[in-house]
């Protein structure tokens, strides 16, 4: 077995603490990597604080990593030794099912693998990025394009792609009007990647006090939506709405705004039950959606128009000491606009 240094929850509570985990010894297709950044996606704290489901305690969360190739087992045609790669929500599929020949492992008729808190096809429960090391088959990797430093890429493998393939599905592009619902670590990876396809792009977020941030960053309008005058103002305009929101809301409230045809995706994933009114559909045929990440072909493409385009996550790099502290300010929505882990402090208390 490899043994890797980790940073691990072992109740709901928490805190994080320093330990190690093993890895699986190389099968003839696996690549090991050594991680040198992992984001930090709310996606890890409703995993482990079980708000998604029951957890087998002791997790390792982590599902955007960074790192580099140190070692292939030998059947590896992809990868060799020194590539810098990353790993995104998951670790493998069926690879068998219809979805998953078309490319959309995400969609596994039978359950992708997560990348954490799966039971993987050894048996055994995945482990993430909080990590030192991973060991993982050379299918479910993407290569980390030369002109992306490995810290800034490692948000790209769940906040990039979860935002790209919901832009790219639903046709984002010169003369489509797209809306941006909140804007933390999905939401300004969404008006990055927008604004780069071309499109009008709005931020619709609770108050306007990231305004400057988002026009910056390739919004071209702003609206708070403590306003009621916005959805007054707003109604009928959008081809697309990407709902990046982890909270409860007004989906009936945000349809309105939908034009004729037009789609509102849900890539947030709250832990409650969403409503809506059936009549706001069916009055301007508009459509509610959903999407979650995307293939590893698609993730691979999101890297590379995003190398192409310079478009890279605003990011905060912490030491591994600080992933509690990260997490609460998360949940204040006090990062602009994605923490990553330096693996290089794992061991530093």
């Amino acid at each position: 077995m490899i043994i890797a240094n980790a940073r691990a929850a072992f109740s709901p509570e928490g805190p994080f603490k320093l330990t190690t985990i093993e890895r699986r010894e190389l099968e003839p297709h696996d690549v090991l990597i050594e991680i040198k950044y992992a984001g930090i996606c709310h996606s890890d704290i409703h995993t482990t604080r079980g708000e998604w489901g029951p957890v087998n305690y002791p997790l390792v969360p982590g599902h955007e990593i960074a790192g580099i190739v140190t070692q292939v087992g030998p059947e590896v045609t992809k990868y060799a030794f020194g590539d810098r790669v990353g790993v995104g929500c998951m670790v493998d599929s069926c690879r068998e099912c219809d979805n998953c020949q078309k490319g959309e492992e995400q969609y596994c008729l039978g359950g992708m693998t997560g990348t954490y808190g799966a039971v993987d096809r050894y048996g055994q429960y995945t482990q993430g990025g909080y990590s030192t090391h991973i060991v993982v088959t050379e299918d479910f990797v993407v290569r980390i394009p030369d002109g992306i430093e490995l810290d800034a890429a490692a948000p790209l493998l769940c906040a990039g792609i979860t935002t790209y393939s919901p832009l790219r599905h639903w046709g984002a592009a010169p003369g489509k009007r797209v809306a941006v619902v909140g804007f933390g670590g999905l939401g300004h990876m969404a008006v990055k990647i927008a604004h780069a396809m071309g499109a009008e792009v709005t931020v619709l977020s609770q108050t306007v006090k990231k305004k400057e941030d988002g026009l910056r960053l390739g919004a071209d309008h702003y609206y708070a939506t403590s306003d009621p005058e916005t959805f007054k103002e707003l109604a009928g305009t959008f081809d697309l709405i990407v709902n990046t929101v982890s909270a409860k809301i007004d989906i009936s409230a945000y349809l309105s705004l939908l034009a004729l045809d037009g789609t509102l995706v849900n890539v947030g994933a709250p832990a409650e039950p969403l409503s809506l009114n059936v009549f706001s559909l069916i009055g301007h045929r508009r459509s509610f959606a959903g999407s979650m990440i995307g293939g590893i072909r698609e993730t691979q493409e999101m890297l590379d128009f995003c190398a192409e385009h310079h478009i890279t996550p605003e990011i905060e790099v912490i030491s591994a000491n600080r992933i509690d502290e990260a997490w609460e300010r998360v949940l204040a929505s006090d990062v602009r606009y994605r923490f990553v882990i330096d693996i290089s402090t794992m061991g530093n208390e």
